[in-house]
This record gives C-alpha cells, structure tokens and sequence, in this order.
C-alpha cells in the first residue's frame, strides 16, 4: 500500500513538472492575468491565457505555463480580463450619412464594445456590407447583429422600412429578410395594426427568428410576450406591465370610451409592486427579456440641467448624425417647469424598476439607442453610463456587468461560444486596469483590447479616436 502510495505522488510530481516543461505556442499570449469569472465574480489570479486565431485555446497558471511562447506577447500583471462588451441596442440610419454612420465603428471597439445589434434603420445593405467584412477581418470594428429593414404598416414615419398592410405581404416581408439573412426581426408600431403586429410576431418567431419591438398601446404586453416575442426594446413599457389596470385601460381606449393620454395616464397611475412583480415573473418564464436603454431617458429627463452641447465626445461624431440629435431636443427644450418635473420623476421611476425585474427573473439586456437619431447618446460610450445606470438603480457591479458580458450573447443562443474567459470561446477580451466586480465604472479604464486576433494598446485605441476625431475637425 506505501509502495502505491509514493507511486502516485511521484507520478503527480512528474506530471507536474511536464506541465512546467511542457512548450506550447500561441499566436496570443496573455501573460500573469486576472480573470474575473462572469458567472460568480471570482478572480483567479495570475494566468496565462493562449489565444490561437481568434479562439482562446488554452488557459493555466503562470507557474504551469512557464514554457508557453507567444508570436505576440500581452504583459497583463495586475491586470483584470473579462470578455469585450456587447451593446445588444444601437442604430445605423440616414442613408445621405453612410460615411457618418460607418465612422461609427471604431468608437466602439475604443470604448471595450466588441459586438453590437443594430436595431434596423434605412441602412440595411451598408449595415451588411460591414458585417461581412468585420467577420472576414477586412475592416475593423464590433462585430455585427443586424435586423435589417424593420417591419411597420404602411406610410410610417420610418425610412428603409418593410411596410405591411395583411398576412400576405407580411409573408413577402419574411421572405426578403430571410434572403437578407438578417440576424433577428424588429417589430415597431407606428401604423402597424396590433393585429398584424401580433401576426408578425407569431409568423417570425415560427421561422426561428428572435423578434424585438415597440409594442401596440391596444395590445398587454403579456399577449406579445406569449405570442413570442423576445425582447422589449425600452424600460416605458415595463411601467405599463406593471399596471393594476392595464387590461382595463386598453379595453376602454379600444372601445373608444377613453383616448390614449387619459388610457397612459390610467396605466400610469395603477402601477403595483405586487402586480409588477408577478407580471415580471410571467414575462420572464414565455422567454422574453429587457432591453431598458435607461441612458437615453436620462439624456432627455434632464435637459434642464445638461443640454450637451459641450460633452467632449461630440468632436467624434458627425455633423450630419448630429444635425438628427434635433427632433428629440425640440421636444423638451420648451418644456414647463410642470413638464420637466414629471420627466424627473418619470426617470426616478423607471430605473426603480430594475431591482423589481431582476428579482422577477426576467432578464436584462444591456443596450443604449445609440447612433443616429437618439440624441446624445454616443456610441461606444453610452454603454458605460447605460451600465453605470444599472448599478446606481441597485444592482451589483456583477450583474451589471452580466447585463452585457453574458445575456448579450444569451440572446442568441451564442453562450457556447461567448460571455466568459474560458477555453474554446471567442478571444474577443478587454483587459481592465481594475476590477469591475467592485465598480463597474472599472469597464471604462482600458489597458487593451482584443478583437479578430488583434491586439489593441490603449495608444492605439486612443488613435481610433483621434483619427474619427480628425475627419471632423
């Protein structure tokens, strides 16, 4: 029994003396890092991590991979690594803006967003023009999930869009996305009956599409969340799910017994805890998540106090994109103080909502409205301060973090291949200067980037910045 004994322990210190001695090599090699685990927020300290083409191969402490080699090496001491950020809501729009638009990119990956869902405009086959060469590394940027053209009724307010007015030419509708091999569907409700916004719903999700929307005020936001749909685009309509008198608001506003102020206002004012919460927890079991875009509420809310014209990223972002900024500062510029104080508290209700959802269940997604139209909301940016947001509402500097890092990828069905720093994923990674699991604030100071098997240093990415910075002034 000794003899076997001493037998294993020198078979276990031979073998780890080969794991010492053992040569691997990498076409990445991050050495002595910190890996912050997505799922529980551990850090396991000093790691080498071996990236080969754009996939993490191998992961193992630094005394166990003396030996590795790298074609490029990354000194990551006292560094903390996560996976790159996703911001699953953003907007490429105005077809005279494609240069404008495309600009776009690089403050992405500046700002640690190496993917993001582009939430359909009238730019469809710019948007996926770029998404092919990004996925073949001839242009550098996040990497692309598009809608594509967005389904609506006819004569809506929206460019670019598929305009249905029947089962028939929702059919057609599908057909071209499909040729399009769009990456989900959005949904919006302009004219769009709630009718054939359901239908349309129903007869996406059937063909296996993720569906994403804005949701016809006569239609409970329970209904389309049965019929399929996978994601609420905007917190507002969360309020209205959480409303003791919601069905009976809509059954008097389609009845005509009301109009629609006097219905919201109704809904508005019947919002319950309890009633929210168990609504929360009947979305989250059909499927369907959150994506809040809080940063955007914030913007407008508090005009009064901030109107933007000095924030320093705008020297980033064209004049055409910010000429589009106008329409919605036009709204509340001229606002009574009666107006601007029901924003206020509009705002502090809605971020009160985020504890409410997450102890529901229901997922939330990270994601901002950035890009053309949405003012002030800059791309690459905004997902910080979205993040930010969340935190400040009461979430942990961790879930924060898995708003973006994991249920961006959730979404679609890619957790297999993203959301953590483990071996067989994606190397798209950010390595931080500190560690978001005590601040998410952390996801803003940028030591490097990795994307397509590239490595960015801070210079670089600042030039990413300088060189957009440069085309417009």
């Amino acid at each position: 029994m000794k003899t076997i004994y001493l037998f294993l322990i020198g078979s276990l210190l031979i073998t780890s003396c080969q794991q010492e001695k053992e040569t691997r090599a990498f076409d990445i090699l991050i050495k002595d890092a910190n890996i912050v685990n997505t799922t529980t927020g551990e850090v396991l300290k000093s790691q080498n991590i071996g990236i080969i083409a754009d996939t993490i191969a191998r992961i193992a402490a630094l005394d166990q991979s003396i030996n590795w080699k790298g074609t490029q090496i990354v000194n990551a001491k006292d560094k903390y690594v996560i996976p790159g950020l996703w911001d699953m809501h953003i907007h490429f729009g105005a077809d005279t803006l494609v240069s404008e638009n495309k600009n776009m990119l690089p403050l992405y990956l500046a700002n640690g967003v190496t993917t993001i869902r582009d939430c359909a405009a009238d730019l469809s086959q710019s948007v996926l023009k770029w998404r092919k060469q990004i996925d073949n590394g001839e242009l550098a940027g996040p990497t692309i999930f598009t809608a594509g053209p967005k389904l609506e009724g006819k004569n809506s307010i929206w460019p670019g869009d598929l305009e249905i007015e029947n089962e028939e030419e929702l059919s057609k509708a599908l057909d071209s996305l499909d040729k399009l091999q769009v990456d989900f569907v959005k949904i919006t409700d302009n004219t769009l009956s709630p009718e054939l916004f359901l239908k349309s719903v129903e007869k996406a999700t059937e063909r296996g599409y993720k569906t994403s929307g804005h949701i016809p005020f006569a239609l409970s936001i329970n209904e389309v969340s049965k019929a399929g749909l996978t994601t609420i685009e905007h917190m507002g309509y969360m309020l209205k799910a959480g409303a003791a008198k919601e069905l009976e608001a809509i059954e008097k506003y389609k009845n005509g017994e009301i109009d629609y102020s006097t219905a919201n206002t109704q809904i508005t004012q019947s919002f319950n805890e309890t009633t929210a919460l168990n609504r929360y927890k009947e979305l989250a079991q059909n499927g369907t998540a959150i994506v809040p875009t809080l940063i955007g509420n914030r913007i407008i809310s508090y005009w009064d106090e901030d109107n933007h014209s000095d924030d320093k990223e705008l020297q980033y972002i064209g004049p055409g994109i910010i000429e589009t900024y106008q329409w919605r500062v036009n709204r509340v510029k001229n606002a009574s103080p009666e107006a601007i104080e029901a924003r206020h508290q509009k705002y502090q209700k809605l971020i009160s909502l985020i504890p409410l959802i997450k102890k529901s269940g229901m997922p939330i997604i990270a994601g901002t409205d950035a890009g053309f139209l949405n003012s002030y909301i800059y791309p690459g940016f905004a997902l910080h301060e979205e993040l930010e947001i969340y935190q400040e509402a009461g979430l942990t500097p961790l879930e924060a973090l898995q708003t973006s890092v994991i249920n961006g990828p959730k979404y679609f069905g890619l957790s297999d291949k993203y959301g953590s720093v483990s071996e067989g994923k994606i190397a798209d990674l950010l390595i931080l200067n500190s560690n978001p699991i005590k601040d998410i604030t952390a996801t803003k100071d940028i030591d490097q980037l990795i994307k397509k098997n590239k490595v960015y240093n801070k210079s670089q990415l600042d030039k990413m910045l300088q060189d957009v910075k440069h085309l417009y002034n």
